[in-house]
């Protein structure tokens, strides 16, 4: 059994340049590895989007660590202080676009798999679920492949996700949770006409801005636990009107919603509705409102497994991690679905930033917390 220098497990994975859904060689350089510790390997490609599951052992209880080894986009690679891809050692720290989030966590995972196959501590079974498609539309990725492990007759226990999950340090923080998000279209229509004639037009703005009102002025709760309030954000309106003496024949805002579990989306829904429905009452200006839920709002509450991973990351780092729900949403929204879920890894202060980077020594710390959690879980679950 060889080991595995986390470090340059990092390095390797960033010098591919696996922009979603882009694969790049990443999840090859990641298979050669996990098959040489013995896992059994399978690339399950959906549309354009390669996927890894990797297996070692075939009993109970299942571990299994999750993420994805895909990247956003560099952006102006001027701005760099190295190339994105060069893995460059600096100042006691790598840089690269990947190395918070998240390739520096699967290497660091990989490493303790080893370490822990060296010592027999593995007493069930212990796998990998990497896919190429979390930054982008996630739907090619992580959900299909649980499906197709369904379909298999194959049950995980409990999963933990290498998402940076710290804030400042490593030790801060663990994702016990996340927050729900609908995105929503809502589209005023009026009637088109010259300025100079408001009567035979009908401007759909100020219908359009007083549904916006009603919708962001509302309270949606006052949290949840472990949960901040609900919150509603435009983000967007949209005219496309460039004369300056016409009146538009319609009005576009867009707005997302990040709920707690005091809701689902389809009741987000039905509340914007609800209040859209009262102002068009009012106006009696006609309007459409399209919805996407890009998932719903949960809390894991298996505390047996969520102070195992707290103990783990106290015992190396000193700090008892936070249990918390914030930040945006993981592929964690899908797993929650087969089995408890957790999130832990790297520091994530300047994920997705220009020169993107992680200290060298949270690598090998982190290695170290993910073999105690291996060990433990093993211990604590394996009957």
């Amino acid at each position: 059994m060889h080991r595995i220098d986390p470090v340059e497990l990092s390095r390797a994975l960033i010098r591919r340049p696996s922009v979603t859904p882009a694969d790049e060689g990443a999840l090859d350089v990641l298979e050669g590895v996990l098959a040489g510790l013995g896992f059994h390997c399978t690339r399950l490609k959906f549309e354009d989007v390669d996927n890894l599951f990797a297996r070692y052992g075939d009993g109970t209880p299942h571990f299994c660590f999750a993420g994805h080894t895909d990247v956003v986009p560099p952006g102006d690679e001027a701005g760099w202080k190295n190339p994105p891809f060069s893995a460059e050692l600096q100042d006691g720290r790598l840089w690269g676009r990947g190395a918070a989030d998240m390739k520096c966590a699967i290497a660091a995972f990989a490493a303790a798999a080893a370490r822990s196959i060296e010592k027999g501590a593995v007493k069930g079974s212990l796998s990998f679920l990497i896919t190429g498609d979390e930054e982008g539309p996630a739907v090619n990725g992580t959900v299909k492949v649980l499906n197709w492990l369904r379909e298999q007759g194959v049950a995980i226990d409990h999963c933990l996700v290498g998402e940076p999950s710290n804030p400042d340090a490593l030790g801060d923080m663990i994702k016990v949770g996340r927050r729900g998000s609908i995105n929503c279209w809502l589209t005023v229509a009026g009637r088109q006409g010259h300025v100079a004639y408001p009567d035979r037009a009908e401007n759909p703005i100020p219908a359009l801005l007083k549904k916006l009102i009603a919708l962001s002025e509302t309270p949606l709760d006052d949290g949840y636990e472990r949960f901040q309030p609900s919150n509603l954000e435009v983000t967007d309106i949209h005219i496309g009107n460039p004369a300056h003496n016409v009146i538009p024949e319609k009005a576009t805002a867009r707005f997302n919603v990040r709920f707690n579990p005091n809701w689902t989306g389809a009741a987000i829904e039905a509340w914007a509705r609800e209040k859209v429905d009262a102002v068009a009452r009012e106006s009696g200006a006609a309007y459409s409102l399209d919805t996407v839920i890009s998932g719903e709002a949960f809390l894991t509450t298996d505390m047996d497994f969520i102070r195992l991973i707290q103990s783990a990351a106290e015992e190396e780092t000193g700090r008892k991690p936070e249990l918390s729900t914030s930040g945006g949403t993981s592929d964690a929204r899908f797993i929650k679905d087969h089995a408890p879920v957790c999130e832990f890894g790297m520091v994530g202060a300047t994920m997705h930033q220009t020169n993107e980077n992680v200290a060298v020594a949270d690598i090998e710390t982190l290695a170290n917390i993910y073999a105690r959690v291996i060990g433990q879980y093993f211990e604590q679950f394996a009957s």
